[in-house]
């Protein structure tokens, strides 16, 4: 028992100076940030501002990733000297917030290092109690459990750190590994203040752009404070050079080079970041790895989708003969497979307008199929307005709606996806679609050319994910209705669907958008009006350009009149040396 006092006696004198040391240094830390924001004549030089890493200071340059980096000209109407003293005032501002940002870690490091100290004395202090043999003070029975609680949560944490620091070493970081081949090489990013260098273009197809996607932004900007901040506050074991080697530079946005960045999508991302040193030959390179932590399950549901129809709503304008192919592939996938879907044509004008009121009429009788509904608009096609016509015809409750063209194949696995990606009120789903090219190019010639269900193959020489379309969705009724539905002002081709896609972007909706095996859109030649606006006319003839062939077939097509040359040229050479017997 008095060994036992006088081990407590000590621990908490221990803990003392302990608080004692935490508050002297928070007071010095206190005094440094006090002299450091004092005004001074000696201001630094300028540099680029880092938030975002996109913004530009008025007056300076876009930077190491603007056009040929040079500065922009002095705002009109303020004399040169005055703008200059604001670019250091800012420059000053941008050095005093990295300087707060790192006192507020430092100090929210030293908080976290004391709550854990007082979690360890309480530790020890309750052990002492348990080995006396009686509980601790101000603590039942209970108490003791939520003791033992307590380690669990510790060795929780400590496996936790386990799990990271071997994502850390199963990671190519610091050596590299055996691949088979060249395909399984995965790239870096490389990026700068103002730019990224990709080589997954994404939907902008640019190979080089300021980080559009908020998740990027913030990725990079905190990656580059937290490389600033080690850079600023080295450890004794971060630096090992003497004392006479350090120097009192300050390291800030505009020392930033370039880094490259790369993600195993089982273990983590990788940060590898340059900086210029002190002197034009010297560079800083710091290396951060940023691991994923184990899988968590986060829901396991039951989807019952036996009673959920969908609306399918198709605007129509004449096309008559694929509209017959459409309705070709409904009776089987959605009448005799599926058998739980609605079917709504918006017809515009009165021209063959019997055609398709006789085919729906036919697939009634041949396949016993009476939901279907048949609606005609004495007016000038818009996509946008049927659509949103045929929506609010509906009159039987909150129904799923699957906006649909009628060159469009989908299989009834589609349909089950539609069913499960959408949710009243949360989801909205936007299939990404195959876009088949043109079968005469693609098989050489019409004759070639198979059955339609046996071109359906997704590969580079038979189409394309068509990223770019947003034309096809699935979303609830009232999510369409309570998001205010298409514009109906939008004429012709294109454009109303962007505009809707956009308003559910904007909401609080989650918009589901991901490429669909089971959805095809079927090659047909493609014509655009003259009459169509200059930004819809352009639309309109880059998805033709688009629709054709791939690259490397457009290139033979036209490169076709060189390699036939080569050809014959190859045949005469054959022919007047024949090959001896």
């Amino acid at each position: 028992m008095l060994h036992a006092a006088m081990l407590r006696r000590g621990m908490l004198a221990w803990v003392s100076r302990v608080g004692v040391v935490l508050v002297l240094l928070c007071c010095s830390l206190s005094l440094l940030y006090v002299m450091t924001c004092s005004p001074s004549l000696a201001l630094p030089r300028a540099g680029p501002i880092h938030p975002s890493l996109g913004g530009t200071r008025p007056g300076v340059g876009a930077g190491v990733g603007g056009p040929g980096g040079a500065r922009a000209p002095a705002q009109s109407g303020r004399p040169p000297g005055v703008q200059s003293y604001q670019v250091l005032l800012q420059e000053r501002e941008e050095q005093h917030r990295l300087h707060i940002s790192s006192l507020k870690k430092e100090i929210a490091q030293l908080k976290e290092a004391l709550q854990e100290r007082s979690q360890q004395l309480k530790g020890v202090q309750e052990s002492l109690k348990r080995a006396a043999g009686g509980p601790a003070e101000g603590q039942d029975t209970g108490a003791g459990l939520q003791g033992g609680g307590l380690g669990e949560a510790q060795g929780a944490r400590t496996d936790l750190q386990e799990f990271l620091r071997s994502q850390l070493s199963k990671a190519e970081v610091s050596a590299g590994t055996r691949l088979p081949s060249e395909y399984a090489v995965l790239p870096f990013e490389s990026f700068t203040l103002q730019r990224v260098y990709q080589l997954e273009m994404g939907l902008t197809r640019h190979p080089e752009e300021k980080p559009v996607r908020k998740d990027k932004r913030e990725e990079l900007g905190e990656v580059l404070e937290t490389a600033l901040h080690s850079l600023n506050t080295p450890s004794s074991q971060q630096d090992s050079r003497s004392a006479a080697e350090k120097t009192s530079k300050v390291y800030s946005p505009s020392d930033f080079v370039e880094g490259i960045t790369r993600t195993e999508k089982d273990k983590g991302t990788l940060y590898e970041l340059t900086f210029r040193g002190e002197s034009s030959n010297e560079f800083r390179r710091l290396v951060l790895f940023r691991p994923f932590g184990p899988l968590m399950k986060v829901k396991n549901e039951r989807v019952d989708t036996v009673n959920v129809p969908i609306n399918i709503i198709v605007p129509l304008s004449r096309r008559t003969d694929k509209f017959k192919q459409f309705m070709h592939n409904f009776r089987e996938v959605c009448v005799r497979q599926d058998g739980r879907v609605h079917l709504t044509v918006v017809y515009f004008g009165k021209e063959q307008m019997s055609e398709v009121r006789s085919t729906l009429e036919n697939t009634s009788r041949e396949v016993n199929f009476k939901n279907y509904t048949l609606l005609q608009l004495d007016e000038e096609f818009s996509r946008g307005r049927g659509l949103d016509v045929g929506a609010r015809a509906w009159k039987g409750g909150n129904v799923l709606l699957f906006f649909c063209d009628v060159d469009i194949y989908f299989t009834a696995d589609f349909l089950n996806t539609c069913r499960l990606n959408t949710q009243p009120g949360k989801k909205v789903f936007y299939p990404v679609l195959f876009s088949q090219y043109n079968p005469t190019l693609i098989y050489g010639s019409p004759e070639h050319v198979p059955p339609v269900e046996q071109q359906l193959v997704i590969k580079k020489d038979t189409g394309f994910w068509r990223d770019f379309g947003f034309g096809m969705t699935c979303q609830y009724r009232s999510d369409f209705i309570n998001i205010g539905g298409f514009d109906i002002d939008i004429k012709g081709w294109g454009g109303e669907d962007v505009h809707l896609y956009r308003k559910y972007l904007h909401s609080n909706l989650l918009v589901v958008r991901a490429p669909s095996r089971g959805l095809f859109h079927l090659w047909h030649e493609k014509h655009c009006a003259d009459e169509l606006p200059p930004d819809q006319y352009r639309m309109c003839m880059q998805s033709k350009a688009m629709n054709e062939a791939s690259h490397g077939q457009l290139g033979m097509l036209f490169f076709r009149h060189e390699i036939e040359a080569h050809l014959r040229k190859q045949k005469l050479q054959q022919n007047s040396n024949p090959k001896k017997a």
